[in-house]
């Protein structure tokens, strides 16, 4: 069942990275722009986190995983910075 809802995060976070950088597309706004690469990351960090826990139990994932969400959140809160500029 966990394998189930590792997948569906992934899932949900691609979709809104896709709908966000179409948003940015059709605006222009920046910070549409730096929630898509966020929200891009945090899908690398679920995919990984299914590798981690379901296709490779043996591997230790762990610091890549958390290194991917520092970066993810991160990027949005550079861009949240620069948008208040």
């Amino acid at each position: 069942m966990a394998e189930v809802v590792y997948v569906l995060c992934a899932l949900t976070s691609i979709g809104c990275a896709i709908l966000l950088g179409r948003g940015y597309r059709a605006s222009r706004s920046r910070l549409l722009f730096w929630s898509s690469v966020c929200f891009a990351g945090l899908a690398l960090n679920s995919v990984l986190l299914f590798v981690d826990l379901v296709v490779a139990p043996g591997i230790d994932l762990g610091l890549a995983r958390s290194l991917v969400a520092l970066a993810a959140i991160g990027v949005l809160l550079y861009g949240l910075i620069w948008e208040i500029r």
